[in-house]
């Protein structure tokens, strides 16, 4: 089994949809990988040797922010727009939708659950 960046990858899944499931990394970053250290994508994990794991670590290390890195510093972004109090930053603090949504209907997945108003009905 391939363990890359704290992420055991399937091993029966081909390189190219493997290296998805490291957060950070979607279909065009792992397009790249694989075409800069030469791997045919259509691969399997379990068909790669440990050489070529070790490549594909190493470039990941090196070139790419992933994982608890990453979530890190999303984390930090959306804490330094809620410290500025700018817009964005109090959409966050509400947890209302930040990109300009409708609010009135819909949003729910940002709001949560619908909340009954007692007296509301006519």
């Amino acid at each position: 089994m391939a363990r890359i960046a704290g992420v055991n990858l399937p091993t029966a899944k081909r390189v190219e949809i493997a290296l998805t499931y490291i957060h950070g990394i979607g279909p065009a970053k792992a397009r790249e990988i694989t075409s800069k250290l030469s791997i045919e994508p259509a691969r399997r994990v379990n068909q790669l040797t440990d050489s070529e794991v070790l490549k594909i670590r190493e470039t990941i290390d090196a070139d790419y922010i992933v994982e608890g890195d990453l979530r890190r510093e999303v984390a930090m972004n959306i804490k330094r727009l809620m410290d500025l109090g700018c817009y964005r930053g109090l959409r966050h603090r509400k947890g209302l939708p930040v990109r300009g949504q409708r609010t009135h209907t819909n949003a729910r997945t940002r709001k949560g659950p619908a909340k009954a108003i007692a007296g509301k009905k006519k």
